[in-house]
């Protein structure tokens, strides 16, 4: 082995002397230090007290050779530091079980202490500040401000590293409202100066159990862990502290965090910005104070948002400080407590200082929603700019646009009302409503909602219509319904209407609206409408968490209880075999049936004036008419009303003109049908030009009695009487038929099921014989001379009328 060069030797044994020289020194600074603890330890209490408004206690000093090295590291046991008012308050400011304190070793020997390093572990620091204003951290003396030095000059010492492990540390600040609560677990930080300040690089991990603004409020990001780098400088002549942005751990989720202190104002200025680029709704809700936190907790967003978040504020009295939160939601689903909104996107604004100088309250914070769309129930909508102001008494306005088919409306409100199909809605809406239960609660409307070319059917009655379009305009005041066009089967119907006072009242007293429509129609089949005379079949009973029947609910409830006013102009009108034209009417609906006046109509080449009402209850609805009739075709109107239920006498067998009066009530069922036996009334009537064709049960008499007259054709030139109605009987009051072939007198009761009963008195001479006398009272008197036939009309074993010889004439009334 080659032997090492001289040079070599001698290089090696001057480094070993050198190490082995600074050991020998470090061991004696350590035996020294040691030698002397009880000396040193009252120096250094003594030395620092002298800058404290209270006092410091040390348990005991140890010094911990190696952690300082090449200085000496002393540990000190059980720190205490304590204000001169600690007894009044109890907050000790320093409880530490262990206080590392690394020193400058020149300047120990030269008999002074330089710290370059401190360590605190398993302690407690308490700032604590009362309800005057008055804190503990007072028991540091104030330095007076000295006269800079040249370099050369300056002794001073400078803590270039620190460290904390599991240490309490609070802030409690009872006259400004603030408890700042940090457990940290650990805490490393290196000190660099510079003329103008100090720069500190920092790294914590430390549990935040409160960061109360305004303990009145709670705290933000409570029980959350947070772990990350900071970058601080300090400026010693603006008193600015900068935190740089970095990222930061709170919870699982990292923020970029930097903020500003201004520690040259009385109670520090502070500005935190806080970004998280993609963090859960919840998360981010969860950071807030819990009055924050509860109104965004009842909202929720599927996949992360990008928002961020800036407080400015003061470390002294007050409440909040300002905080202002934007949030960017793209493609996401947001569900509210009343909804569910699909492809959501919009830019979101949170301010608790909405009008400057009001202070940062709830009632002067706003959300500010910008370009939100989104789709409900497959329903496209837009919102420009949507406001929700004072967040104690939520007001929202905005403006609602949305464009879609109608049918899907059946999914938002149910189908229990209202069931649509094809047709497509515009809407245009700007609103201003009250938020209760985070709900929009009685909206104030105005804009216009169109509907073209669609399919409704109204369920409850039973009543569809086609091709329907309908305009509704709402003002701050009123509805107006304009460019309403509904056909159902063959009726076509153009409507436009106005509602006064229209929102007040469907909110509050909907029972108290009213519809006034105007109407026209060129054809009307009113056998397409007799849903209105039906019962009402009741919106089924929806399940109790459907989030849909509130509205399908205030629907059913807004048509059944508000009352219609409705001014009809028909061109024609159908209702099985009746045919009108002409109609004019004005109808009232309301929840108790519907009342008729004014209504005409020309038919059978006259004309119908009828007033009345109908009450709807159950099945059956109660009627109640006054119909006038002038100049109508009988022969067209017995055809038009199926012969009024009368089968031996129809149409078939009349003719002439009717002019007539009648008061008929009784009951109608949901089909249109008249229940016979429920009708009372009566009617008078007066024909004119009359004729009784092939009238059977006169034909079967006179083959007998007038084998030489005409019996198909018997004409009257004025027949006029009255019928008293009950049920299905029909009393003829006495009357008297002057007709082309016989005179007859006629009285009794006809019965349209059994019951029938007239009394026909026939004289046998020809009426023509007297056709030469002009005096009334002369044909008067003669027409019943002669041979008289006592005939008498009842019911046959067929159901059908026979006439008979009237053995009991004298019997029938």
């Amino acid at each position: 082995m080659e032997k090492m060069p001289r040079w070599s030797k001698i290089t090696l044994r001057i480094f070993v002397g050198l190490i082995a020289f600074v050991a020998l020194i470090f061991i004696g600074l350590g035996l020294y230090v040691n030698a002397n603890k009880k000396t040193l330890l009252a120096t250094i209490t003594e030395k620092l007290n002298k800058n404290l408004h209270g006092s410091l206690t040390i348990g005991s000093m140890e010094p911990t050779f190696f952690k300082g090295f090449p200085g000496v590291s002393i540990g000190l046991r059980n720190v205490v530091i304590k204000d001169s008012l600690w007894k009044e308050h109890q907050h000790t400011l320093l409880e530490a079980e262990d206080f590392e304190v690394s020193v400058n070793t020149m300047a120990l020997l030269r008999g002074t202490i330089e710290i370059k390093k401190i360590g605190i572990n398993n302690a407690k620091i308490d700032l604590f500040t009362d309800s005057s204003g008055y804190s503990n951290t007072a028991v540091f003396k104030k330095k007076e401000k000295k006269e800079p030095k040249s370099d050369q000059g300056n002794t001073d010492a400078q803590l270039k590293q620190f460290s904390l492990n599991n240490v309490d540390f609070i802030v409690d600040n009872r006259k400004g409202h603030k408890l700042f609560h940090f457990v940290v677990d650990d805490l490393e930080g290196k000190m660099d100066y510079s003329f103008s300040g100090w720069e500190a690089q920092l790294k914590l991990k430390t549990l935040a159990k409160s960061m109360a603004f305004n303990t009145r409020r709670g705290s933000f990001i409570k029980d959350k862990m947070l772990e990350g780098p900071f970058k601080i400088n300090y400026d010693e002549d603006t008193g600015v502290l900068l935190v740089a942005p970095n990222q930061l751990n709170i919870g699982k989720d990292p923020f970029m965090i930097g903020a500003k202190f201004d520690t040259s104002k009385e109670n520090t200025d502070f500005t935190i910005d806080i970004k998280a680029p993609s963090i859960l709704w919840k998360d981010a809700a969860n950071l807030l104070a819990p009055n924050i936190t509860e109104k965004l907790l009842m909202f929720d967003l599927k996949t992360p948002i990008d928002a961020s978040c800036t407080l400015n504020g003061n470390m002294g009295p007050g409440g909040d400080p300002e905080i202002n939160v934007t949030a960017l939601v793209k493609d996401n689903v947001l569900k509210t407590p009343g909804a569910l909104i699909d492809s959501c996107n919009f830019k979101g604004v949170f301010t608790n200082n909405y009008e400057k100088g009001k202070g940062f309250t709830d009632a002067n914070s706003a959300i500010k929603l910008y370009q939100f769309k989104g789709a409900y129930t497959e329903m496209p909508f837009s919102i420009d700019t949507m406001l929700i102001l004072n967040l104690e008494k939520p007001i929202a306005t905005g403006v609602f646009k949305s464009k879609f088919s109608v049918a899907k409306l059946n999914k938002a409100i149910g189908t229990e009302t209202l069931k649509f199909g094809k047709g497509t809605a515009t809407v245009k809406l700007a609103y201003k409503a009250d938020i209760v239960d985070f709900k929009l609660h009685k909206p104030l409307v105005t804009g216009v909602i169109d509907v073209v070319n669609a399919d409704v059917s109204y369920v409850p009655r039973k009543l569809n219509f086609t091709n329907t379009a309908v305009s509704l305009n709402f003002t701050t005041d009123d509805l107006f319904i304009k460019n309403i066009r509904l056909q159902s089967g063959k009726s076509i119907v153009m409507m436009d209407g106005r509602i006064r006072n229209f929102l007040n009242l469907y909110y509050n007293d909907p029972e108290k609206i009213l519809l006034n429509w105007q109407i026209r129609s060129p054809q009307l089949h009113l056998g397409e409408f007799l849903g209105f005379l039906g019962s009402r079949k009741p919106a089924r009973t929806a399940k109790k968490n459907n989030k849909n029947t509130s509205f399908s609910e205030d629907v059913n409830d807004l048509f059944e209880k508000s009352k219609v006013d409705m001014h009809l102009r028909v061109a024609k009108v159908y209702y099985n075999k009746f045919v009108g034209t002409d109609v004019m009417a004005d109808l009232f609906l309301s929840e108790a049936g519907i009342g008729m006046k004014n209504i005409s109509v020309k038919h059978g080449g006259g004309s119908m004036k009828v007033d009345g009402n109908i009450a709807q209850k159950g099945n059956m609805n109660r009627f109640l008419v006054n119909t006038t009739l002038n100049n109508v075709d009988i022969k067209n109107f017995f055809y038009s009303f199926d012969n009024f239920g009368m089968t031996t006498l129809t149409s078939k067998n009349l003719k002439g003109y009717l002019f007539s009066k009648s008061k008929i009530g009784g009951l109608i069922t949901d089909q249109g049908r008249v229940v016979t036996n429920s009708l009372a009334g009566d009617i008078s009537f007066d024909l004119k030009q009359g004729a009784l064709l092939k009238f059977e049960p006169v034909k079967s008499v006179g083959k007998f009695a007038f084998p030489f007259r005409d019996l198909d054709n018997i004409t009257f030139s004025n027949l006029n009487g009255k019928f008293d109605v009950r049920g299905p009987l029909i009393t003829i009051a006495p009357m008297q038929i002057n007709s082309s072939i016989l005179n007859m007198d006629v009285s009794g009761v006809y019965s349209m099921s059994k019951g029938t009963n007239i009394a026909v008195d026939v004289p046998l001479r020809n009426p023509k014989k007297d056709a030469d006398i002009t005096d009334k009272k002369e044909i008067q008197e003669r027409r019943m001379k002669g041979i008289v036939l006592h005939l008498l009309a009842t019911d046959g074993e067929d159901g059908k009328i026979k006439i008979k010889l009237n053995k009991n004439r004298n019997k029938v009334k």
